[in-house]
C-alpha cells in the first residue's frame, strides 16, 4: 500500500486524474452528468428536425443521389453531430444551419432545369460499349476498368458482349443494356445518345469518340 500505481502517480493533480477520497476520478469517461443530459436532449431534437426537414423537402434526395443531394447530405450530418456534442453550439444554430442547407439543395434541384447548370451538378451519359465493342477510352475516363462492366453486364444476365447494341452509363451511375437486334434504336435510347459525350453515331453505325 506503499506507493500509487503508475497510472495514479502519473495522474494525480491534473484535471484528466483528479483524485477523490483515494480514487481517481475519470472525468474523461462518464462527463458532468448535467452536459451528457445535454448531449442527449440536443441529439434527439437535431434527429427530429433532420426527419422534419427530409419529410418536407424534395422526394429525390431520399432516391438515387446526384451530387448535389450527397454534399447536402454529409453537410447535414456535420451539422447535427457538432450540435449534438458542441458546448458552444445551441440547437437553435444547427437548426437553422440545418433548415438553410434544405433550403439551398431546393434552390439548387431548381436551378439544375437549366441546361448549363445541369450538366455543372450532374455526370454526363458516357457509352461505354458500342455494338459489341468495349469504349476503353470511355472507361478510363470513368474510372472503370474492363472487369467492372463484365461483372455488372453479368449481375443483369448479359453473358455475350456481341449481343450488346449499347450500354450506357448514366448521369446516377446507372448501366443501360441496350440490345442488338432490338429493332430501330428508341426515342429514349436515342435521347441518351445525343445527350452523351465523346460518342458520335456515323453512318456506319459505330460509335466515334467526339
Amino acid at each position: 500500500m506503499g506507493s500509487l500505481p503508475r497510472f495514479r502517480r502519473c495522474c494525480v493533480g491534473t484535471r484528466s486524474g483528479r483524485q477523490q477520497g483515494g480514487a481517481v476520478d475519470l472525468w474523461w469517461w462518464s462527463g458532468q452528468w448535467a452536459h451528457v443530459g445535454e448531449v442527449a436532449l440536443k441529439a434527439a431534437l437535431m434527429y427530429a428536425t433532420a426527419l422534419l426537414g427530409l419529410r418536407l423537402g424534395q422526394r429525390r434526395t431520399l432516391a438515387q443521389w446526384t451530387i448535389i443531394d450527397f454534399v447536402t447530405a454529409t453537410a447535414m450530418g456535420a451539422i447535427v453531430g457538432r450540435t449534438a456534442i458542441a458546448d458552444d453550439q445551441s440547437y437553435l444554430t444547427g437548426a437553422v444551419a440545418l433548415f438553410t442547407l434544405i433550403v439551398v439543395h431546393r434552390l439548387a434541384s431548381l436551378l439544375r432545369f437549366r441546361p448549363l447548370l445541369g450538366k455543372l451538378s450532374d455526370h454526363r451519359i458516357r457509352v461505354l460499349v458500342a455494338h459489341g465493342e468495349l469504349r476503353r477510352d470511355q472507361l478510363r475516363l470513368c474510372g472503370l476498368t474492363d472487369n467492372d462492366v463484365y461483372a455488372q453486364l453479368r449481375h443483369q444476365g448479359v453473358f455475350d458482349l456481341s449481343a450488346i447494341r449499347y450500354v450506357l452509363y448514366e448521369s446516377k451511375g446507372n448501366l443501360t443494356i441496350v440490345p442488338e437486334g432490338a429493332g430501330p434504336v428508341s426515342d429514349l435510347v436515342r435521347i441518351g445518345l445525343e445527350e452523351s459525350v465523346g460518342w458520335v453515331e456515323p453512318q456506319d453505325g459505330t460509335g466515334q469518340t467526339s
